[in-house]
Parts: structure tokens; sequence; C-alpha cells
């Protein structure tokens, strides 16, 4: 069985640099929603490190 995380998948593709317009979910899903909320959670935390000068 091969369960798909969208929100995990929306992580990693943060921490891959591929931009949020990739989601590859159909707009207005739950799975969209998800995956969006994962790469926000991922790459807000990138912008903010990057920010302090990290």
């Amino acid at each position: 069985m091969n369960h798909r995380d969208p929100f995990a998948e929306g992580e990693r593709a943060a921490r891959e640099s591929i931009p949020a317009e990739a989601n590859p979910y159909s707009e207005g899903s739950d799975e969209h929603a998800l995956w969006a909320a994962g790469h926000e959670k991922v790459a807000g935390a990138i912008e903010a490190r990057e920010s302090e000068g990290m």
C-alpha cells in the first residue's frame, strides 16, 4: 500500500526549492491545501533563516 502524505510532499518540495506553483494536486482539494501548508511551513522557515543571515 502506497499512502501518499501531501503535507510531507509539500515540505520536501520546499526543501528541494520547488516553487509552490508546482503543487500537483487539484486546486480546492484537501490534498492541495495540505501540500501548500507543508510547503509554506518549510519555505517560511528557510526564508526566516536567510533573512537572519544564516
